[in-house]
């Protein structure tokens, strides 16, 4: 497991990750939420303590362990599913920050539990998770979010649980003097990236693999994001694509975990921005029900790109926060189903109006599932005014 010393040098760093995802720090007497999963509580303590000291006032939640929330969702009633608690919306009109703490007891938990259900819980949260991406657009707000070890990663990974708290030290940077140091250093390489991306002029994307031939137009008033503090680790440069302008065929192999669901060898063909198949080895039948969740879960909402010389990621984490962020020998790219993320957008975040929204392509659905291509590929830009240039290959940006 990680030492005290790491558990501490872990919490500052979430501290920082916080402070970056809003773009300033939180002042003393800010509000912020700590939600934490039952295991992670030795993180939870120390990041307490780093609240209280900066002055920050601290809502303390934890999460329903595994056997909590399986016996939710086999015995809830329709009225419970969709249940939300008296306070939680103005709770979130005054958030300033949110720290989350993950710590799974069980990846497989819901497998046999009906997908509309959990469905269900999602699009009845989903005007929660609205309030607080209103506030963020109007930088009021900001999260970040971590993985503390279990048995149950380490198992479904295939690691001891020490192997794979060693994984996590070695991603967030955790065994060296100075972490926070560290993540300052990938941010400011990071950006420099982000410019070149922004600055190629680019329409569309085409991604060719073994088994994935897919493009993806970006859209207009675009930017390019990556580091900004939202995950623990972090190494993926990402855009919310025009939805609309998304066909071919897509192929994550990478395994996904979502749900309580173990879903393996995805298969999607997009034509018109919009799932028209959806196949998988494993979990099939979950994967349809995702995708025709509500009416943006069968579009795009995220496209990413990961540079193997920048992530130490080279191993099967067996969750989403290191897979999407897998470096390995040919790096990553990942695609995302359903929400967008409105910081994608090039302009002021106080004009980006859900009209704006939706004339731009930005996709809306209370869907966000990250899956992960790690595949030998090219990745071609289509220019504006003509002429296309290969920007990664071999999982290196083509800087």
């Amino acid at each position: 497991m990680l030492s005290r010393e790491q558990t501490e040098k872990y919490a500052e760093v979430l501290l920082w990750a916080l402070d970056v995802s809003r773009g300033e720090p939180l002042a003393p007497g800010s509000l912020a939420a700590l939600r934490w999963d039952m295991p992670a509580m030795p993180l939870a303590e120390a990041v307490y303590a780093l609240l209280v000291d900066r002055h920050i006032n601290t809502v303390q939640r934890v999460n329903l362990s595994a056997r909590m929330e399986r016996d939710f969702y086999h015995a809830a009633s329709p009225g419970q599913l969709v249940f939300q608690t008296p306070g939680d919306a103005e709770l979130n009109r005054h958030l300033d920050g949110s720290i989350h703490l993950l710590a799974p007891q069980s990846l497989t938990h819901l497998s046999d539990v009906d997908p509309q259900a959990i469905g269900a819980v999602a699009a009845a949260r989903k005007p929660l998770r609205d309030i607080l991406e209103e506030r963020e657009q109007g930088g009021l707000y900001g999260w970040t979010l971590c993985m503390w070890p279990t048995e149950a990663l380490a198992a479904s990974a295939g690691m001891s649980i020490d192997d794979y708290a060693a994984c996590i030290a070695s991603a967030c940077y955790l065994n060296k003097a100075d972490p926070v140091m560290e993540w300052r250093h990938v941010l400011k390489r990071v950006k420099e990236l982000r410019t070149w991306l922004d600055g190629l002029g680019a329409e569309t994307f085409r991604v060719e693999s073994e088994h994935v031939d897919l493009t993806v137009r970006i859209g207009e008033l675009r930017r390019w994001l990556g580091v900004t503090g939202h995950n623990i680790p972090s190494f993926e440069l990402y855009v919310s694509p025009d939805w609309r302008g998304t066909s071919g065929v897509y192929y994550a192999d990478q395994p996904s975990f979502r749900s309580g669901n173990y879903v393996r060898g995805v298969r999607l063909e997009f034509r018109d921005g919009t799932v028209v198949a959806a196949d998988a080895e494993e979990g099939g039948e979950f994967l349809r029900k995702q995708v025709s969740m509500d009416q943006g879960s069968g579009r795009v909402g995220e496209f990413s790109l990961t540079d193997t010389r920048f992530s130490p990621i080279d191993r099967f984490m067996a969750s989403t926060l290191f897979d999407e962020n897998f470096g390995g020998t040919h790096g990553n790219c990942h695609l995302a189903l359903g929400s967008s993320y409105p910081g994608t957008y090039s302009g002021s975040q106080r004009e980006l109006s859900s009209l704006l929204k939706e004339e731009l392509g930005f996709n809306s659905s209370a869907l966000h599932w990250d899956l992960v291509n790690t595949e030998p590929k090219t990745v071609t830009a289509k220019l504006h005014g003509g002429g296309t240039r290969v920007i990664y290959e071999n999982g290196r940006f083509a800087i």
